[in-house]
Order: structure tokens, then sequence, then C-alpha cells
């Protein structure tokens, strides 16, 4: 089949068949396809939705294009969350060393950034010597003697979304709802996992900007994965601000460890417990929703979740002992904050601005082949809801140079507006 008819078809609307769509994906990963005509059938699909057979048949195109790992040797049941992407978003790095640290295996086939939202691989990548890149047979070795860990899409590991999650990035097809779908459930299919919680963010920092959206990118993939034999639940999670205070890559990390280590902002640690929660009763270790919670705040209280992190990045590489020294990890040498030009009340905080803002200085990705400098990003001081005086520092810009930050600065003038009266905080959960 040639690729342009396939193009053609999905572009005037068309549903595409089972072999039309393995054959491009087929074609895209050789190589006989080019980037620019993969470009366009994005686009195409972007524009003309799928219908919920062509995105099945796409996942499981995507998952056949290379390994799918079976982990039933290591353990009865292994579990996996994934979120859709947000702006702070950390929560793999707190999550899985407490479900793991609690004794249930936490597999993780991961991505890097999209567009204005931080990819957990890039986070993790900010930790010196961490190997995100692991071998199919390292993989399993990992999760066997560690029971836990995360890796990207390998030459083995579902290579077909690896190319199309970056081409994606800077081709302005990220929102796609098929796209998003297989691209998630492609790599939780092949990377082993029994049971996978779904983490899907809701508003202006996230892709899915409505609850009518993200509830039905949420029922899409929770019936790929029950057709092919994967319990799956989803969280619908609200990002209309950041979560937590940190926004770029090494920062993130730090506020993680923080989190682990008994402290960190009140949202990430609450939304973390829950996260964890579901994926203990998902996965049998937990009986009902009480106890759930009851077991992953434990975990998290006692140390334990900080010890099995200390593991797990020791195992993939990792110098463990930022946990202890954060100096380890990149700084950015220009720091500047910005304070509140009048008091009031925190009533908005654009989280797609900050988002942004973070990619301009450098921790996101114009391009797909662009670097990530760790370093760089803003840690917030605020939240909605929060009272604020004037010349109060409500965030700080870390940056390559003043240059950058003052730019930011610029950029980021109208992303957080004030109220004189009182403001609700925004629920973590709907």
């Amino acid at each position: 089949m040639r690729a342009v008819e396939i193009i053609e078809k999905k572009r005037d609307g068309g549903e595409l068949s089972a072999e039309e769509i393995a054959s491009f994906i087929d074609g895209y990963v050789s190589g006989e396809i080019a980037d620019y005509q993969a470009a366009a059938w994005a686009m195409a699909i972007l524009l003309r939705g799928m219908s919920t057979r062509e995105t099945v048949d796409l996942t499981m195109a995507m998952v056949r294009s290379g390994e799918t790992l079976d982990l039933s040797a290591i353990a009865p049941l292994v579990v996996d969350k994934h979120s859709t992407g947000g702006v702070g978003d950390k929560t793999t790095l707190v999550v899985a060393p407490i479900v793991a640290a609690a004794g249930l295996p936490v597999v993780k086939m991961s991505g890097r950034g999209l567009g204005f939202t931080g990819g957990t691989l890039d986070k993790l990548e900010a930790i010196p010597g961490m190997d995100v890149s692991l071998s199919a047979e390292r993989f399993r070795e990992v999760v066997q003697r560690h029971g836990i860990a995360v890796v990207g899409q390998t030459a083995d590991l579902v290579p077909a979304d690896g190319k199309l999650y970056a081409l994606r990035d800077v081709t302005g097809t990220v929102p796609s709802l098929p796209l998003i779908a297989s691209s998630i459930m492609s790599k939780k299919i092949a990377g082993g996992a029994d049971a996978i919680v779904l983490d899907v963010k809701v508003g202006n920092g996230a892709f899915m900007e409505t609850l009518e959206e993200a509830r039905a990118l949420a029922e899409l993939m929770i019936r790929i994965g029950q057709g092919v034999g994967r319990a799956v639940t989803a969280l619908l999670s609200d990002m209309s601000q950041p979560l937590g205070y940190a926004i770029g890559n090494a920062l993130e990390v730090s506020e993680a460890i923080a989190c682990l280590q008994g402290g960190g902002p009140h949202d990430l640690r609450e939304h973390c417990v829950a996260v964890a929660a579901e994926m203990l009763l998902l996965g049998h270790v937990a009986t009902d929703p009480e106890s759930a919670r009851s077991m992953a705040t434990a975990e998290l209280d006692s140390g334990r979740a900080l010890r099995k992190f200390e593991e797990w990045i020791a195992a993939q590489g990792g110098d463990s002992r930022v946990i202890g020294e954060p100096e380890r990890l990149p700084v950015a040498p220009c720091q500047q904050t910005v304070a509140a030009t009048r008091a009031g009340h925190i009533e908005r905080i654009d989280a797609r601005a900050f988002g942004l803002a973070c990619v301009e200085l450098g921790g996101g990705r114009e391009r797909k082949d662009d670097p990530i400098d760790p370093s760089v990003g803003l840690v917030l001081h605020v939240k909605v809801g929060d009272a604020v005086a004037q010349g109060q520092p409500v965030y700080t810009i870390h940056a390559r140079t003043v240059a950058s930050a003052t730019v930011a600065a610029q950029r980021l003038a109208a992303a957080i507006d004030l109220s004189e009266i009182e403001v609700l905080p925004p629920p973590l959960f709907f």
C-alpha cells in the first residue's frame, strides 16, 4: 500500500483498515515512510479522528513493532501507572517507590516531554548517571531484583511509538485523542504490566482541557486495555495550575525527593498518595480504598519509599547521593524572583504559560532533536487560594542567562491573576 494513499484516505475522513494501519506503522519504523509523511498522517488523524476500532488497531500495530515483555516469571502481578501529561507532574518519582516499597512490582515504559508538559525520562536524566535506555534483558533483571524500573522506548520495545512520540511533539499533533491513547497503551501493553492506573489530567495545563475530553480519553484507554486482558482504572485530576511548585527537570527531581523525605508541597503529596493507593488496590495488595491509602501513607512516612527510591536510582546507574546532596543535581546559574505587584488572593495560575516558559528557557523541546537543559525552570511560591502581600515573591525563574530570565518574566506577566476576595483552591480530583 502506498503511504500517500493511506494519508489521503484519512485526510478525506475515511476509516483505515487494520491492514492499512499496520502497513503505515511498519513502513515508518523501517524507514520506508519519511518523517514528513508520518507528520501529514498524524495531522490527518488529529483533524479527522479515528474510530475505537482504528485506535485499537493502531495500538496493537505499535505493540507489534517491537518486543513484548512477559514478566510473569518475575511476579504474579506487575502494576504500572501513566499520567497523560501536565505541568510540574513529577508523580512517578514518588508514586513508583511508594508502591514498590509496599511489595508490588512497578514497571513503567515512559516518554519524554511533549509540548509544554515535562517528561519522566527527562526528569530522571537530570540525575547524573541515570540510565533510562535499558535493554529488555536488563529491564527484567532490575525489576526482578529491585521491584521497580522505568525506561524509555528502545529499538526493542515499541519503536513505532518512540518515533511518533518525538514527531508529534514538534508537528502540532500532540492533542489527538487516538494518538494519545495508542501511544500510552502501546507502552503499557508491551511493557508487561498486568494492571494499569491512568492519571488523566484536566485543565489548561493538560492536553485534555475539559472533563468531557478527559473522560473520553480515559474510557478509550480503558477499553483498549481491557480488550487485551489488562486491569485498567483511571483517575481524573486537576491541571488548572501546576502540580507542586517546581517546573523543570532537576527542580522537579529535588521536589520529588523532598516529598519522599516527608516534606514537599501538600498537593503533590496528596496526589501521589491517592495514585499509589489506587495502584495498591488494583494490584490486590490492599482490599479496600481506606486500607490502600493507609498503606501508601505508611510507606511514605516511614522512609521506606525514600529508601526504595535510592535503591532504584542506583540500580539504573544514577547517583543516589543526590538525595542527601541536592547540589549534585544541575543548577542554573541565574535565578530571578518575581514579586506580587499588589496584595490579594491568588485566583489563577496559568499552568500552560508556565510550561511554555520552561520550554523557552531550554527545559523542553522546540524540535524533536533539541537538547534539554536539566537545570532551568521555574519554582512557584504560591498556589491558587493563597493570600499574598505586595512585594511577596510569587515565583523564581531558574535560567541560563539574565536575558532569558528577563524574557520569561515578560512572557509570564499576565500568567497569575489576583482577586480582592478569598478564593477556594481547586479540587485535586474530579
